[in-house]
């Protein structure tokens, strides 16, 4: 299937052997004041269109990254130094669109413009099988928190799959509307979808029954994320805006403004406290709390189109149209 080039260190037992970074980090828990003096640690190179995805292993020491419409290639970095491990190349025929690990470290899942999704192990980066049922792009991927079910978003619905077994689970829509993006709620109990048209759908994931559906944007849903606490559904949209929704009432909490253009993406630190959004006028980091805009990061030089906090909440990565990576974090001198 895939040629996959990786240094010797990778392979023993798959943990990097970390080499002094040249910048340390802050071990503590970040705060919202810390990440709001965020600086930029390191640029990574090597994408040869837009970094289209970004996912961190659980342990928050390797950064994984896809993209470019014809590349079809998945990167792999040191998140400690920024340094590139290897490649897995081929893995898509076309862009690769999101990346998902299993929260138990054991799979890797990417989806692209090619219709299906593949399945990687993280022991030793070898392809394990692809899940092909997908008519058309599919552009989000979903694993719940026991690692059990991947959910698949595309451009003709969404699907199910069960990650233990590597089979299909079923269809949970087909055919209705574009789906955008997909997640999951910390508790494995409820997906969101977003589409084209602006609107959000709240599905139970064990019975697979709509819960509630409601039109939250003007312009296509770009990005849905739960808060930690499960309370909090983050939808991000064409229409510039980003928007707070209460899961049990339904009701707008807040609204966040400040993008010049379509918000891409979005990220919430594992802390619960800040927000990173992204779009054509860099990086915005944001209090959840308050929905007071705390910083903007201006390192690249095209729109954003990616960004993922590590989770261990200690750094954030995004990527851009420019093809580059840029890791985010608070530094602090050495004695």
């Amino acid at each position: 299937m895939a040629a996959i080039a990786l240094p010797v260190t990778i392979w023993e037992g798959f943990y990097i052997h970390q080499a002094h970074a040249a910048v340390e980090l802050i071990p503590n828990s970040l705060t919202t004041s810390s990440f709001a003096n965020a600086q930029l640690l390191y640029t990574l190179r090597g994408h040869n269109g837009t970094v289209k995805s970004l996912a961190f292993t659980p342990d928050s020491r390797i950064l994984m990254s896809g993209g470019a419409e014809n590349e079809g290639v998945i990167r792999i970095w040191n998140a400690a130094n920024g340094k590139k491990l290897g490649n897995i190349n081929k893995a898509h025929r076309a862009a690769v669109e999101s990346l998902v690990i299993s929260p138990d470290g054991r799979t890797l899942a990417s989806c692209s413009d090619d219709n299906t999704i593949n399945l990687w192990s993280l022991k030793n980066f070898k392809f394990s099988r692809s899940f092909v049922g997908h008519t058309s792009n599919v552009l989000s991927l979903a694993v719940s928190p026991d690692s059990k079910v991947l959910i698949s978003g595309g451009l003709d619905g969404i699907r199910l799959w069960d990650l233990l077994q590597q089979r299909p689970l079923g269809t949970l829509v087909p055919f209705d509307n574009l789906i955008y993006t997909v997640t999951i709620s910390p508790d494995g109990q409820t997906l969101a979808s977003g589409d084209n048209k602006g609107g959000i759908k709240l599905w139970n994931l064990s019975s697979g029954k709509l819960i509630s559906e409601f039109v939250a944007h003007s312009n296509a849903v770009s990005a849905v994320i739960f808060t930690p606490d499960g309370q909090t559904l983050v939808t991000a949209s064409r229409d510039r805006t980003i928007k707070l929704w209460n899961i049990n009432t339904g009701e707008l909490v807040r609204t966040l403004t400040g993008h010049n253009n379509w918000v891409n993406t979005i990220a919430i630190n594992p802390d619960g406290q800040t927000l990173a959004s992204g779009g054509r006028d860099g990086i915005k980091l944001w209090d959840l709390t308050t929905g007071e805009l705390i910083n903007t990061l201006s390192g690249h030089t095209d729109w954003v189109s990616a960004i993922a906090f590590s989770p261990n909440g200690k750094i954030l990565a995004s990527g851009g149209f420019d093809r580059q990576i840029k890791i985010w974090g608070i530094p602090r001198k050495r004695n």
